[in-house]
């Protein structure tokens, strides 16, 4: 009876463990997400690429500061800025800050993006600083510039995101309030203008760093060939006065095939990229 007993334990217990080693074998869901984000979590082409933007910004301070004409806000900057002191702009989110592990989280959750978990996220102080971020704004700090945050984190976040930065040693801006959140005033609104503005009024801003074209354009949340047409009118100003961090996770690029319409389901967004991807035909017979 005891072996009996023993025998249909032990053969529970293997039934146990086979479905146990099957389930840990079985490969997790696709996601859109995922190739993105391993490559600017793990891979050294990301930080040698995000190295690079910011080694290039500290030649192009050097040039801003000698050039009493250099500006990078020419739709904000009124005249007679020649002689105000100067200052950069930077976003926080994928420009300053690698927020990789909020897109890891949702990764392994299944989960999209919401206010609710981002802003808990922002909270945790989790984020760390992206490669060369700190060094440069500690370099434009050293100069004399006042280095600018303009970033679309809610007002409710920023009390965290002060103090992440500060622990991580990002220049806070003495007496100025340098952090200009969204929706910290009625007129911040996503796009950034009006805060750029805020700014140049005592500032003349030599460089302005982003992952998103909306850090540099308010024309941002248009269709893909009107975003094209704003991009080709700047083109004067990008590598020169505007910088960009490369953000392949999220972005307007992402939102803007499907009309920036996040009422429409998953499956339609996917389908509208799918749609205004270009092919090469294949091979010939």
């Amino acid at each position: 009876m005891i072996a009996r007993i023993a025998l249909a334990l032990g053969a529970v217990v293997s039934v146990l463990l086979s479905s146990g080693v099957a389930r840990a074998q079985e490969a997790p869901p696709a996601n859109d997400m995922l190739l993105a984000t391993l490559w600017t979590q793990r891979a050294v082409e990301y930080k040698g690429n995000a190295l690079t933007v910011f080694a290039l910004a500290r030649i192009r301070l050097d040039e801003a500061l000698a050039d009493k004409s250099w500006t990078a806000s020419p739709a904000e900057q009124k005249a007679d800025y020649q002689n105000l002191p100067p200052a950069v702009i930077l976003d926080i989110d994928e420009t300053v800050l690698d927020n990789s592990r909020y897109q890891v989280w949702m990764l392994k959750n299944n989960q999209s993006f919401s206010t609710k978990t981002w802003n808990r996220f922002c909270a945790a102080q989790a984020s760390t600083a992206i490669p060369g971020a700190l060094e440069f704004t500690k370099y434009a700090d050293t100069k004399g510039v006042k280095v600018f945050y303009i970033t679309n984190r809610g007002a409710e976040t920023e009390q965290d995101t002060r103090q992440n930065m500060a622990k991580l040693g990002f220049p806070m801006g003495g007496n100025v309030d340098t952090f200009l959140m969204q929706g910290e005033k009625p007129e911040w609104s996503g796009a950034k203008g009006t805060r750029r503005a805020v700014v140049t009024k005592d500032y003349r801003v030599l460089l302005n760093i982003g992952d998103n074209f909306g850090d540099f354009d308010d024309r941002y949340r248009t269709s893909e060939a009107d975003r094209a047409k704003a991009f080709e009118s700047d083109m004067a100003y990008w590598g020169r006065q505007w910088l960009m961090i490369a953000n392949p996770t999220y972005g307007s690029f992402d939102t803007a095939p499907f009309g920036h319409d996040f009422k429409k389901p998953r499956q339609q967004q996917r389908k509208a990229k799918w749609d205004v991807l270009e092919s090469w035909v294949g091979p010939t017979p």
